[in-house]
């Protein structure tokens, strides 16, 4: 770490990785493929705790058989079990989305609403799903903070690490609004190519190199002088 950067104020620190980030990824495309926000919506369902590309293998299998939500309820919850049981969380899973395909129809006349307060009130929703709903499909500023953005969060010293809701709020404050829905993307993509939680190389992690918590870096390089013994 260099002199210049012991002495970086917090907004410099913020500034000088978004432009990290512009740079390595100027595009960024949607990870989970869909045509609409209700694809979206069940898509982001499906991929807690299960991989993008895993879900993105699926969703084909169920969207041809159901993909609106009036096609969706006329299949049983088992029958979208077995389709989605490769993404895990099976049961659960299946029962949100009929359930909230249902709520979809009865209170939303068959589209998915563009408010937090509904998407939130449907089984199987949660903040985050609501909030990359929102950012992806209706374009709202939102910051959804998934595994990979709560770790670089932590590690860059933006936030504390203590809950994903305080980790939001930093990225909120942080971050200027009209850049949040891309950059929530360019962190997740930076987490997994360069910042992953297994198989961390500081070497390879330029942003963490440069601008990270100190302590963190010092535990890496703790690590790494063990393993040479």
């Amino acid at each position: 770490m260099t002199e210049v950067n012991k002495t970086i104020t917090k907004q410099e620190k913020v500034q000088a990785i978004m432009e990290i980030l512009d740079e390595l990824y100027p595009e960024v495309p949607i990870p989970l493929d869909h045509k609409d926000p209700y694809t979206l919506l069940i898509a982001v369902l499906l991929s807690a705790q299960c991989t993008d590309e895993r879900v993105n293998q699926i969703t084909p299998k169920l969207f041809a058989k159901a993909d609106n939500p009036y096609d969706m309820v006329k299949m049983t919850i088992e029958e979208i079990k077995e389709i989605i049981k490769p993404c895990g969380l099976s049961p659960m899973k299946s029962k949100g989305i009929w359930h909230l395909s249902d709520m979809i129809i009865k209170q939303h006349g068959g589209e998915v609403p563009k408010d937090f307060k509904s998407l939130e009130a449907m089984p199987g929703v949660g903040h985050k799903t609501a909030s990359v709903v929102m950012a992806q499909a209706f374009n709202v500023p939102a910051f959804p903070v998934d595994t990979h953005i709560h770790r670089l969060m932590y590690r860059w010293g933006l936030s504390n690490g203590k809950s994903v809701e305080q980790t939001e709020r930093d990225g909120k404050r942080l971050f200027p609004r009209d850049r949040w829905n891309d950059l929530h993307l360019q962190i997740i993509y930076y987490g997994r190519e360069y910042c992953p939680a297994r198989g961390f190389d500081l070497d390879k992690c330029i942003i963490t190199r440069q601008f990270g918590r100190k302590s963190f870096i010092n535990e890496v390089l703790k690590e790494k002088a063990k393993k040479k013994k």
